[in-house]
This record gives structure tokens, C-alpha cells and sequence, in this order.
């Protein structure tokens, strides 16, 4: 299996933590039932008032149609262009790191 790992960095105001949770659950539970996902991780940095999703896909072309979704999900709420990276998983180092393959 190639995995498609893609990273998603963008400007946010908030809410963080708890409300962030609270504010995000529907998203989640849309995110959770994308075709070809298999886990997502969120990010927030406060601070800098940023936010990050790292996604891994079974497959570069859910990976790819996920992007497209999420990119104009971002862009009506504001955000005008992401940081959207994407990268072909390494499984040997990534399972000798202890990495959920």
C-alpha cells in the first residue's frame, strides 16, 4: 500500500481547545467519513494563531480529492491559500519510528 500523507497550515483565529472541539465536531465527523481516509491529525498553535491538519489517505487519488474539497472549504471560510503540502509515505523509517501504518 502507498499512503498519501498531506499537511494543511493556514491562518485561524479561533476558538482554541475545548471550544475549538466544541465549534469543530460536525467537521470532524465529516472529515472522519472522507473516502480513503484512514486518520487525521489537528493542530493549533494559539500563539501564532494558526492551525494545521496532517491527513494520511490510502491512496493519492483520495488524497488528491480531498484537497480540492477542503481547499474551497478553507477558501469560503476566509482563507485565502494555505500552506498544502503532499508527500508519498515512507513505511520502512516511518514503522522504525513508531508510525500507525
Amino acid at each position: 500500500m502507498t499512503t498519501t500523507l498531506v499537511q494543511f497550515d493556514f491562518p485561524f483565529a479561533g476558538p482554541w481547545g475545548p471550544g475549538m472541539e466544541a465549534a469543530c465536531r460536525d467537521l470532524a465527523r465529516d472529515i472522519a467519513a472522507e473516502p480513503g481516509l484512514i486518520w487525521k491529525l489537528w493542530g493549533e498553535n494559539e500563539a501564532a494563531r494558526r492551525a494545521s491538519g496532517v491527513y494520511l489517505f490510502a491512496e493519492a487519488a483520495a488524497a488528491e480529492r480531498y484537497v480540492e474539497k477542503h481547499a474551497a472549504r478553507l477558501a469560503a471560510f476566509g482563507v485565502a491559500q494555505p500552506v498544502i503540502g503532499r508527500f508519498t509515505v515512507h513505511a520502512p523509517l516511518s514503522r522504525l519510528t513508531r508510525a500507525p501504518l
